[in-house]
């Protein structure tokens, strides 16, 4: 059963005015925002083709999470879109931290390298004497 919306009391008096016709009047809580499916950002998480299809998923749950809002099921379309952000934020996260960690890696090794090479520049660089060969 939902119970996500406020219901009103059977029990409660309902207002009668002179002419004899009943109206009923409804508080309604503070307006939420409509919930996001973040369709843009799945799409373009698609697009990169990134590792696991981690973008297909998110857009998977993008048109989930937008079918739910069309038909009215906010809850479900909350819960489906805070999963599309989850998917889309993983899939961003597997499309930049390995080229940074490969850049890392390329950088620190060209640094070890060349310290490497200014030692034995030394060596390589020594001239002999002929006598030295007879």
């Amino acid at each position: 059963m939902d119970t996500s919306y406020p219901r009103e009391d059977p029990r409660a008096p309902t207002p009668r005015k002179a002419d004899g016709n009943t109206h009923t009047a409804l508080t309604l809580g503070a307006p939420r925002p409509p919930p996001r499916d973040h369709l843009i950002w799945s799409v373009f998480s698609t697009l990169y083709l990134n590792l696991c299809c981690l973008g297909f998923l998110a857009l998977a749950y993008s048109i989930k999470a937008r079918d739910q809002k069309v038909a009215g099921d906010l809850e479900a379309a909350r819960r489906l879109g805070s999963r599309a952000k989850c998917y889309n934020i993983l899939a961003a996260m597997w499309a930049l931290v390995p080229p940074l960690l490969l850049l890392a890696l390329v950088v620190t090794g060209a640094l070890h390298l060349s310290r490497l090479a200014k030692g034995s520049a030394a060596f390589f660089s020594t001239k002999f004497d002929d006598s030295d060969y007879d």
